[in-house]
């Protein structure tokens, strides 16, 4: 048998359809033979999850069975961040598998699937199973486990750039060290079009984090995407908001002339209140849905299917569909605002059309004059091929206490053993002996401050080095509340006879009155009453506000970061960009000075009678936030009467009483040392945090067995209890293991501390302070945020227009 050599049933399946085997799907089946792991990197429509399941539909091809039955056993899983793409796979997979008539029995497993298959499942698996990372994780849990993967002999992780370096992939990555433990057979397989540093995903998905062990497979070049900018026909590019609202008209007539169009928002608010605009205009009354992630399961297969059979002629969306359903038919894709990410952009644009040997279309839909350099940086990227680097971080200890207890599930295990297998993965190799007593120690009693509380007294040590559950109910206990995803608590939005519309969050539902309008899932609604976890609701004929959600905000990626920074100083280049920009950045040129590469431009100016201070970081959102609490407290300190700050992914703007003689002494380094440490001791950061590593390390339950919606804990009820909890270890024990895993939370996700220790150190050397007697044209884009910043996006647009034009006006006069 020649290595890579297509078995001949599947070569004619490939004929009948008139396709070429491509040299990446060839090259996935001879590292397979080869029993070498893999990576495939390759754009959209070359057929990556075809390419990842081939060695597996070579393994039961008649020809290389030989007249030999297939095994009856587990032979591949097939791992995807969501239970939609694990459906819509199944799907696409039983066409050749029908087709060439091979004995494979594939199945999918996740929250969704019915108690007794699950089961069955355990004790009769299919051939295939399509999972999730959460799912896999419990079916480690049980004592099946064993038997069920000992034959185990592919694992094919799809979209793996979505979640390998957050704490899903941490998860993914423990799981498979105990798999590979069980069968010690199992090749690795990883597939992504957007992968900007292949030899860190390769680090990932290697047993010992050895790269070199994992084959990279690169995919065939397809046609260069399509992709345009969209700017207003009668008016300017709007000095500030997100929602880029004023496109609603152009954007109604690319739907009418296009068969499908898939329309990408960054937040579930913005999905909402671009639907409504459209809806509003559209006089032709075309078909257009909606999807995000808080519509209730019915409500998006819905969608879904009649995406499936071409009957919508729009869908608004938000990351929900980013690893979409596959749906060829898609003509044009629309980003509404700025894309963030080179790699999220091109994940998108991989929506339309699906046909490697063909252009994907896209248009950008800035909602302000920084989001039109920031899309035409990202236009840019695409064009030239280059994806956004993906930062991995350590290993979450929360998720590392999770898997612990999974395994105690399973059955007794050796210490020393399963320390082996997690040191095994390289999210995990940085883990001691001295951090794994203590994680230990957390599982078996909660830790020194809450080991006299018998409710934290899961696991117990044996004598000859193992450890098992101290009750078999840990086990129930654990399986209803493991997991990984902590979204805020939510309300279910039902109508009276019980039909889920989807989920709001609590904050939001619990304002809400009899009586009150909201508008949600494209309805108008209005509130009977509120029960428990439920929102009843019925039709209205007003509408009214728009939910708003806390989810996290997509960060700018230092990849666009650093283009638009060298966009801004490269004045040949801005021929290219309308009027308007084009004399915005002149002005700033003339009045002031622009932030080029490597500089911190700080401006202070008086406006209003107060005296304002911007700082030009284009370091996120993230950063610029933890950086305007930074500077309001040292201000204080010095005597200078903070009052406030905005700030955005580009800029950063704090006001005061009196004036900013030196900023640099705002920024010195040892600010992360000292007012970070005891900013975020204080603040509700650390609680929040807190908050999601109690939950997904199990110390704190948010559903009791058996008792259905009933015993499900609000969600001020995990928060009286986490706080309570949190409390007494900052006396009692202020270096608990979870407190330390909060501290890593705080750090890398909710203050972006990394990006901030960039500023700082390019601050120390590279300051640029300006002093200006008014407002500068580049500080218009976050000051018209003043006042606003707590509305929803969206929401109060109109204002901003009018106090961006005054503040404009100030700031473009030449005298």
């Amino acid at each position: 048998m020649n290595r890579g050599a297509i078995p001949p049933e599947i070569s004619a399946w490939f004929a009948t359809r008139n396709w070429r085997v491509r040299r990446h799907q060839c090259d996935m089946l001879s590292a397979d033979d080869s029993r070498r792991h893999a990576l495939l990197v390759a754009d959209t429509g070359a057929g990556k999850t075809l390419a990842g399941f081939l060695p597996t539909l070579a393994a039961f091809a008649p020809s290389r069975l030989g007249g030999m039955p297939p095994p009856d056993s587990l032979h591949t899983l097939y791992v995807s961040p969501l239970k939609a793409l694990a459906h819509d796979v199944q799907r696409n997979l039983m066409a050749p598998v029908e087709a060439i008539g091979l004995p494979i029995r594939i199945e999918t497993r996740s929250g969704d699937t019915p108690s007794d298959r699950k089961a069955r499942q355990r004790a009769r698996p299919p051939h295939v199973l399509l999972t999730t990372p959460e799912s896999l994780s419990l079916l480690l849990s049980y004592p099946e486990a064993q038997t069920m993967f000992a034959g185990l002999q592919r694992i094919v992780i799809d979209e793996v750039h979505a979640f390998a370096s957050g704490k899903r992939g941490d998860l993914l990555a423990l799981a498979m060290t105990r798999l590979q433990a069980i069968a010690p057979q199992l090749r690795r397989s990883a597939l992504s079009a957007t992968v900007a540093d292949p030899d860190a995903y390769r680090r990932w998905l290697a047993p010992g984090g050895d790269a070199a062990a994992v084959t990279l497979v690169e995919g065939e070049p397809g046609a260069p995407p399509e992709v345009d900018i969209l700017l207003p026909v009668e008016q300017r590019v709007p000095w500030g908001g997100h929602a880029a609202a004023w496109a609603v008209p152009q954007l109604m007539d690319a739907i009418r002339a296009n068969r499908t169009t898939l329309v990408f928002t960054n937040t579930r608010f913005l999905a909402e209140f671009i639907f409504e605009r459209l809806w509003d205009a559209n006089e032709d009354h075309l078909p257009i849905g909606i999807h995000h992630g808080s519509l209730s399961k019915e409500a998006r297969r819905k969608v879904e299917g009649a995406m499936a059979r071409g009957e919508l002629r729009a869908l608004v969306a938000t990351a929900s569909l980013d690893l979409g359903v596959d749906w060829g038919d898609v003509d044009l894709v629309v980003q509404m605002g700025a894309p963030k990410g080179s790699s999220r952009l091109m994940q998108r644009i991989g929506r339309a059309n699906h046909r490697l040997d063909q252009p994907s279309r896209a248009l950008l839909v800035p909602g302000n004059r920084f989001e039109f350099l920031e899309a035409t940086a990202a236009q840019d990227a695409v064009r030239e091929g280059q994806r956004d680097g993906e930062e991995f971080r350590a290993g979450g200890l929360d998720v590392l206490a999770q898997h612990v207890m999974a395994c105690a599930c399973a059955g007794p295990f050796v210490e020393a053993a399963l320390l082996a297998e997690v040191r095994s993965s390289d999210a995990y190799a940085w883990i001691d002996d001295a951090i794994w007593k203590r994680v230990l120690a957390f599982v078996a009693t909660g830790g020194y401050a809450l080991r006299a509380y018998d409710r934290f007294r899961r696991i117990v040590p044996g004598n000859d080095g193992t450890w098992r559950l101290a009750h078999p109910e840990h086990a129930a206990r654990f399986r209803i509340n493991a997991g990984i995803i902590i979204d805020s608590e939510m309300l279910e939005v039902r109508f009276r006879n019980g039909r889920s519309l989807g989920r709001v969050e609590e904050g939001f539902g619990a304002a809400l009155s009899p009586g009150d309008t909201f508008r949600f899932a494209g309805m108008d609604l209005e509130v009977e009453s509120v029960r428990d976890l439920d929102l009843i609701v019925r039709a209205a004929k007003a509408s009214g506000r728009i939910p708003s959600y806390m989810g996290a905000r997509m960060p700018l990626t230092t990849h666009l970061s650093d283009r638009v920074r060298a966009m801004i100083v490269d004045r040949a280049g801005w021929a290219r960009f309308p009027d308007d920009v084009r004399e915005w950045l002149e002005m700033q040129d003339w009045r002031s000075r622009l932030p080029g590469p490597g500089d911190l431009l700080v401006e202070s100016f008086p406006h209003a009678g107060r005296h304002y201070t911007t700082y030009y970081t284009f370091e996120g959102w993230n950063a610029n936030q933890s950086l305007g609490m930074l500077i309001t407290r040292r201000m204080e300190d010095q005597g200078l009467g903070p009052m406030g700050f905005v700030a955005n992914d580009y800029s950063l703007a704090v006001w005061g009483l009196r004036p900013v003689d030196d900023p640099a002494s705002l920024l010195s380094p040892d600010i992360l040392s000292h007012e970070f440490v005891e900013w975020v001791q204080n603040s509700y950061m650390l609680r929040r945090a807190f908050r999601e590593v109690a939950v997904i390390s199990g110390l704190v339950e948010r559903q009791q067995p058996g008792q259905g919606r009933s015993g499900r804990k609000s969600g001020r009820q995990v928060t009286f209890s986490t706080d309570l909890i949190y409390d007494v270890l900052c006396k009692y024990e202020p270096d608990h293991v979870l407190i330390q895993a909060a501290w890593a939370d705080a750090r890398a996700r909710l203050t972006d501390v990394g990006r901030l220790a960039d500023l700082l150190e390019r601050a120390c050397g590279q300051l640029v302070h300006v002093r200006l007697d008014r407002v500068s044209p580049m500080a218009v884009p976050v000051m018209v945020m003043i006042g606003r910043e707590s509305l929803p996006t969206g929401a109060a647009d109109d204002e901003l227009l009018i106090e961006a034009e005054t503040l404009a006006a100030a700031a473009m006069r030449p005298a």
